[in-house]
């Protein structure tokens, strides 16, 4: 047991340095919005174009995408860090849509207007594993903004990538 404690702990330590663009995940299940910040987003393929979020089973969105909802990956900008936090805090349910430019897609999906890119998604599958539910995203339509800033969590603090690395010196 001892030993998967100091496992557990050594992987939320080796993730802190993994740097992960912070995302709103937004759905609805016909009466109520849910939106909740999430880091634990990729591509999964181009064809068909996909990708999949993790969600925690005891977040208030998993409910709604357990029962089938589509649902969409905000990519958040520098300048709404408030709307992470706004979405990850004590703040729940309908609130949370009390900032940010919020519409509605004509399938029903809550997405937010001003964000990098809004990924709009139908739910194409979905499975446990441990904590988490897996949902596979089939992507309807994307929306992006022109600027590039992107909001990105890295060992407990939000910052950005928004100028490119300089190349590192040949070694040879």
């Amino acid at each position: 047991m001892n030993d998967n404690n100091n496992l557990k702990a050594d992987m939320l330590q080796a993730m802190r340095r993994l740097a992960k663009s912070v995302t709103i995940i937004s759905t609805s299940d016909g009466s109520q919005r849910f939106a909740m910040a999430a880091t634990a987003v990729d591509s999964l393929s181009t064809e068909p174009p996909s990708l999949l979020i993790c969600v925690n089973q005891s977040a208030s969105p998993h409910a709604a995408l357990a029962a089938g909802a589509s649902f969409c990956v905000n990519i958040l900008g520098l300048e709404q860090q408030h709307l992470a936090h706004l979405c990850s805090g004590s703040i729940k349910g309908e609130a949370r849509f009390g900032q940010g430019e919020w519409l509605t897609s004509d399938e029903g999906i809550p997405y937010l207007a001003d964000a990098q890119s809004s990924i709009l998604c139908r739910q194409d599958g979905q499975f446990a594993y441990g904590t988490h539910t897996v949902f596979i995203g089939r992507i309807l339509r994307i929306h992006t903004t022109p600027t590039i800033t992107p909001l990105v969590y890295l060992d407990g603090h939000y910052t950005t990538t928004a100028k490119p690395a300089p190349l590192a010196a040949s070694v040879g």
